[in-house]
């Protein structure tokens, strides 16, 4: 996950080898060997980085970026998979079986060690701080580069400052961006726009439904017991949420995933609780915990059990956060949070 513990603009051109820009860790050291013939770079993280044009042998960690190779149809690029079976079953409802079971899964449960990126030959890799890119384990950006592989950086990842903190634009943006820029290392640019394009659409369509007065506050649980893992203004549930009609909780913290303290939680007041279907907290422990704590128990959205509990794949940033804006859309006017629309989601992806 965009890790806690360890469960868990772009600018296009064909160019000479250049010096790869470490993207938001301060890393410069330049990649080891010659490049390919064809080079292309993109912006991630805020700088231009060069790519193998197209990438033939990318190495791609965590469900939510193989979705994103997935829907802009670039499987054929991935030679190898780590740490999808949680999303296995989301990702063949949304992209089908045979795209899923095709690819080849080198590491279903946990994140890669070096060895076994090493191991696949990749040109690339698609990876995210604390999406598998971790300094603790040795498997950084400027670590890929010395081994000749250019790395890819999940936008919602990159690091802002030197605290640590991730996050440098709004969830959205750093969707768009990083399947565009997929699209670009790829070959896969037109269709990479067929997947922005209906992202768009269907936000648009989102934010034309009819508002609250007040939009509800809504709380992201992903898993907890002295304190809670949850995610702010520059996570994914924050573009979902709000393009859902409702209001994040953690808008003003300047993270993407992080941990709050139960006493943040209880002066929310939230409206309701979204779950993060993770391991190793299950849904039933996650409404147990709510339930028998003090401050929190007693809360509407407890009493009323205004709780949905949906897929990791569609929470971090990926295509299908549309889906998930579009079924929690459609559980806050289930609720009477928000007033009832005509929309309808693509999918319905709740969990049990």
């Amino acid at each position: 996950m965009p890790r806690r513990p360890r469960l868990r603009t772009v600018l296009v051109s064909v160019c000479s080898m250049v010096a790869l820009a470490a993207c938001g860790s301060g890393e410069t050291t330049a990649p080891a060997g010659a490049p390919p013939d064809g080079t292309v770079t993109v912006t991630n993280c805020g700088a231009p980085a060069e790519f193998p044009a197209p990438a033939s042998r990318m190495f791609v960690n965590d469900g939510n970026l193989i979705s994103m190779v997935l829907a802009i149809g670039a499987q054929d690029r991935v030679a190898a998979v780590s740490s999808i079976q949680r999303d296995a079953d989301t990702l063949r409802r949304h992209y089908g079986a045979p795209a899923v079971d095709g690819l080849h899964d080198v590491s279903p449960q946990s994140y890669p060690g070096r060895e076994t990126v090493l191991a696949q030959r990749p040109d690339v890799m698609v990876a995210g701080w604390n999406y598998g890119y971790a300094e603790d384990d040795g498997l950084t950006p400027n670590w890929l580069r010395a081994q000749g592989i250019a790395p890819y950086v999940l936008t919602e990842s990159c690091r802002s400052g030197d605290t640590g903190a991730r996050g440098i634009v709004d969830p959205w943006t750093a969707l768009r961006d990083d399947l565009t820029n997929l699209g670009t290392i790829t070959g896969r640019e037109a269709e990479a726009r067929k997947v922005v394009d209906d992202i768009s659409a269907r936000l648009a369509a989102l934010r034309q439904a009819p508002q609250a007065g007040t939009p509800p506050t809504i709380f992201l649980f992903d898993s907890g017991t002295d304190t809670v893992y949850s995610s702010g203004r520059f996570g994914a549930p924050q573009g979902i949420i709000t393009a859902a009609g409702g209001r994040n909780a953690l808008d003003d913290v300047a993270d993407t995933w992080t941990s709050v303290s139960w006493e943040r939680i209880a002066a929310s007041r939230p409206d309701a609780f979204l779950f993060v279907d993770y391991p190793p907290q299950s849904y039933s422990e996650k409404v147990a915990v709510l339930r028998a704590r003090d401050g929190i128990k007693d809360l509407p959205a407890v009493q009323q059990n205004r709780f949905l509990n949906l897929p990791y794949g569609l929470w971090t940033s990926g295509p299908l956060n549309i889906d998930a804006a579009e079924q929690v859309r459609k559980a806050l006017e289930g609720w009477g949070l928000v007033p009832p629309s005509a929309l309808q989601p693509a999918f319905d992806d709740t969990a049990p």
